[in-house]
């Protein structure tokens, strides 16, 4: 005959589990949204670096006004991009007039950016604080702002939402306009790539295009050592990184937090004091200016701008319900009555169950 305690272990270990995924000790992954607000298609690719696991895609079509997110494994570290003016066959076959990564498809497969390319860099700390910075030492391509949401600490937002493109000068441009090259990428000399007898941050200083990039752009990383104003830090966050942002709201004119010391992402890094990144919140969603909604079929399909009342929620593309989850009720931002409710709960079925 089975015994009660036997027959009640299974449900145990459950319900130890499911307390442990909801507790902010058990939480393992961040989640990354992409949001489009050109007005224009935009096809992101995502770069993981070395000894990182490659995320769900490394590179997908983000049609404007729609959103698609991911999960990445805490220690995870990469960086994020726009591509555009893409054209791709039925096969997925093709490339892109700026950011492309060489790959010749849609997914990435493990290329980088080919410069110029406005990149998004992190470093997710595992227990610790996340690094994340928004760089322009591969140059420019188009707007990108990137903002935490849920974590402790700084979480500045941090980006560069001005179009260099139309200030780009005539050496650095590229096409009509397209993008705007790096000083480094355009000449190749060491004083600009900061190599060679350069290669040090007492050696090599800004020169007078990245000064113009940084007066556009303060926050952004300008060149190679310019980390004291570039390096972001935040822990326990989810993040969106959001192509051609809208207009700024007030919240971000009191954003005046000082920039991250030590560590970094890559050779970039942290935050300055510009003000005017955040943009207006017109919903309730989760996200500023995003009303998310989840319908929790677990289809899943990219989802689309509004200004309603959103659940907090993001139906992910590939229909993968775990992600969506984690987005629509991050368990990063569950409170201490929600755990603790739980945590009874359980309890209270286990001691019911062993007096049966």
């Amino acid at each position: 005959m089975i015994s009660s305690s036997t027959s009640l272990f299974p449900l145990i270990v459950t319900l130890s589990l499911l307390f442990l995924l909801l507790t902010p000790n058990g939480v393992s992954a961040a989640t990354f949204t992409f949001v489009n607000r050109c007005d224009y298609t935009v096809w992101p690719g995502v770069l993981a670096n070395a000894g990182s696991p490659r995320l769900d895609s490394t590179g997908f079509e983000l049609p404007k006004d729609t959103s698609r997110s991911f999960l990445a494994p805490t220690g995870w570290s990469g960086r994020f991009w726009g591509r555009t003016g893409c054209t791709f066959d039925e096969s997925g076959s093709g490339s892109c007039l700026t950011g492309d990564c060489g790959s010749s498809q849609v997914e990435c497969n493990g290329a980088g950016a080919v410069p110029p390319a406005t990149l998004a860099e992190f470093t997710l700390g595992t227990g610790g604080q996340d690094f994340y910075d928004v760089s322009l030492v591969d140059g420019y391509n188009l707007p990108m702002f990137v903002e935490g949401s849920g974590g402790s600490g700084l979480c500045a937002s941090t980006g560069c939402t001005t179009d260099l493109n139309r200030q780009c000068p005539t050496e650095l441009r590229v096409g009509n306009g397209d993008a705007c090259k790096s000083a480094c990428e355009a000449f190749g000399s060491p004083e600009y790539c900061c190599s060679g007898a350069y290669g040090s941050p007492t050696t090599c200083r800004p020169s007078v295009y990245s000064e113009m990039f940084k007066a556009a752009c303060p926050r952004s990383y300008s060149y190679a050592y310019d980390d004291a104003s570039s390096t972001f830090t935040c822990t326990g966050a989810d993040y969106t990184v959001t192509f051609c942002p809208s207009s700024p709201s007030q919240k971000s004119s009191r954003d005046t937090t000082t920039p991250a010391t030590g560590g970094g992402v890559g050779s970039q890094g942290a935050a300055g004091s510009e003000s005017g990144l955040t943009y207006s919140d017109s919903g309730s969603g989760s996200q500023p200016g995003f009303a998310y909604t989840d319908s929790g079929s677990g289809s899943g399909s990219v989802t689309g701008a509004g200004s309603g009342a959103g659940s907090g929620g993001t139906i992910l593309a590939d229909g993968s319900w775990l992600a969506g989850l984690a987005m629509g009720g991050s368990t990063k931002r569950d409170t201490p009555s929600t755990l603790i409710g739980i945590a009874s709960a359980a309890f209270c079925i286990v001691f019911s169950l062993r007096k049966l």
